[in-house]
């Protein structure tokens, strides 16, 4: 199983979230956007334990499983798509979440999320914990 994860998935898995733990140890295939890698380094640069957060970071970036994945011109055309979905329905959401829904979709990953507005993303197949 591919999944790609959003900035709440690895937020759970930090602190032991169990079906967190499960879903990205069961995977083969670990997918991380370099836009959940920037909202993740931004919360750090906000906390008093950045170099902390960060050792762990890259400690999880190493394991063999885990691969930050490159935006591509799939990405950027799937972002269009969605953006333009998004103001049609009404029903806009973050724009880095648009990023990682795409990029999801460009890699064929399942995204594993806390949040529940990825739900007006057509098409996208995800996971809530």
């Amino acid at each position: 199983m591919k999944i790609l994860l959003d900035t709440s998935a690895y937020s759970g898995f930090r602190t032991g979230v169990p079906s967190v733990v499960e879903k990205i140890s069961g995977s083969d295939s670990v997918l991380i956007s370099p836009v959940m890698l920037g909202e993740l380094m931004y919360g750090f640069r906000k906390g008093s334990k950045y170099d902390q957060n960060m050792r762990m970071l890259r400690r999880f970036l190493e394991h063999e499983a885990v691969e930050v994945v490159p935006l591509g011109e799939v990405a950027a055309d799937r972002y269009s798509r969605i953006v333009m979905q998004l103001k049609k329905d009404g029903s806009p959401i973050p724009i880095n979440d648009v990023w990682i829904a795409a990029q999801a979709m460009e890699h064929g990953a399942e995204l594993l999320t806390s949040d529940r507005h990825f739900e007006q993303v057509a098409g996208l197949a995800f996971t809530i914990y």
